[in-house]
């Protein structure tokens, strides 16, 4: 190489040096405060850059698996933040950062690290719940088991949901000093602050156990046709403190949880959604029965609602003027069961009113033929009067 070359080459690397040197210098006038959250922040970038790759990877190749698909997609979020906690917890020694700030900073990563455990947990609650009823079709007629375990699995999950986040809340308040001593004064103590904060809270935890005796018990089940307070509905919701009930007009009803382990009410899907319905008519006593009750047959086979099952016609009642017929039908379902004994009620008036119209209820006087003497007893009182 010819001397000019040389020449130009130490030049160059005199100029680098300098832009170094000035560089370092800059350097050395920044906190090392800033110059730590940057080294951090920087590390984080690329952590998650590499994770959002790992994550693409693996979704393309498990792309067959639903279930998989599934779990990573939930899971994408807490092994993010669970990546950039062990990151952070890795460099914080090596920073230069202040005792104090460092300090602060590992209170603030402890009170993460416990929101990413109850994460965790309200995401494998989740996720167990599904895994439990892959195998139950809500949808599906006659599904009294795949309801029950519904409402077992709901409250259940919603139950420890809240579990979670009241430990999860109280494990990371418990990382301030001031907090933690408030609070194990608070419960220490026995006197009346103790007795306000136990009468507080005794709708909550009664609501609680309330809502384990119900998915154990099962008394209701979500869909279940009910009578609650006078009113006709089906249990739309469960939740941890309250029922939703959906009545026939599409109101809705709520009802506390203790509502169910402490007061009557009936359940017509109890063991199956099969039902009986009555339908009440009053007729007079002239009405042919057996006419009626082969219109009622006829009626019922002719319905797509009658689950052929039973269909009968019965004298239940008779009074000084009329006779009680009591239609007995049955159904698939509350519901269908409710139109079809509108449906019967319907037809057998029209029957008798165009068939039979004598036996529709009539109201009878007797009219009395005078005789001679009682008009001559009639006109003496006249004129006595």
């Amino acid at each position: 190489m010819s001397a000019t070359g040389r020449g130009d080459r130490e030049a160059e690397l005199a100029f680098f040096d300098n832009i170094l040197a000035q560089g370092l210098e800059l350097l050395s006038t920044i906190p090392g405060s800033v110059v730590g959250i940057a080294a951090l922040a920087l590390a984080v970038a690329v952590v998650l850059a590499l994770h959002a790759v790992v994550a693409a990877l693996l979704r393309r190749a498990l792309r067959r698996r639903p279930f998989v698909q599934t779990l990573l997609a939930r899971s994408y979020g807490p092994s993010r933040l669970a990546l950039v906690i062990v990151v952070i917890a890795v460099l914080l020694p090596a920073m230069p950062f202040d005792s104090r700030l460092a300090d602060v900073a590992v209170r603030l990563l402890g009170v993460v690290f416990v929101m990413l455990l109850g994460w965790i947990a309200l995401i494998a609650v989740d996720l167990g719940a599904a895994f439990y009823m892959r195998g139950y079709r809500v949808e599906m007629p006659n599904n009294v088991l795949a309801r029950k375990h519904l409402t077992q699995v709901r409250i259940l999950k919603r139950t420890a949901a809240t579990l979670v986040v009241v430990v999860t809340a109280a494990a990371a308040l418990m990382n301030f000093e001031t907090v933690r001593q408030y609070g194990v004064s608070l419960f220490a103590s026995a006197g009346a602050a103790g007795l306000v904060v136990g009468l507080a809270a005794r709708p909550l935890f009664s609501n609680l156990i309330a809502g384990v005796q119900l998915a154990m018990t099962q008394p209701i089940r979500l869909g279940d046709a009910v009578i609650v307070e006078n009113e006709w509905g089906e249990i739309e919701e469960i939740t941890s403190t309250y029922v939703v009930v959906r009545i026939w007009d599409l109101r809705r009803l709520i009802v506390p949880l203790t509502y169910f382990i402490e007061k009557p009410f009936q359940n017509w899907t109890r063991e199956n959604p099969d039902i009986f319905g009555a339908v009440m008519i009053h007729a007079d006593y002239a009405v042919p029965v057996d006419r009626v009750r082969a219109k009622l047959r006829e009626i019922v086979e002719a319905s797509p609602l009658w689950d052929r099952r039973v269909a009968g016609l019965q004298v239940t009642d008779a009074t000084d003027r009329t006779i009680e017929l009591r239609a007995l039908v049955s159904a698939r379902t509350a519901g269908e069961a409710f139109d079809l004994r509108c449906e019967v009620r319907e037809k057998l008036i029209a029957f008798l009113r165009e068939v039979h119209p004598e036996g529709l209820p009539h109201v009878r006087a007797e009219i009395a033929e005078k005789t001679p003497e009682d008009a001559t007893a009639a006109r003496l009182a006249d004129g006595v009067a």
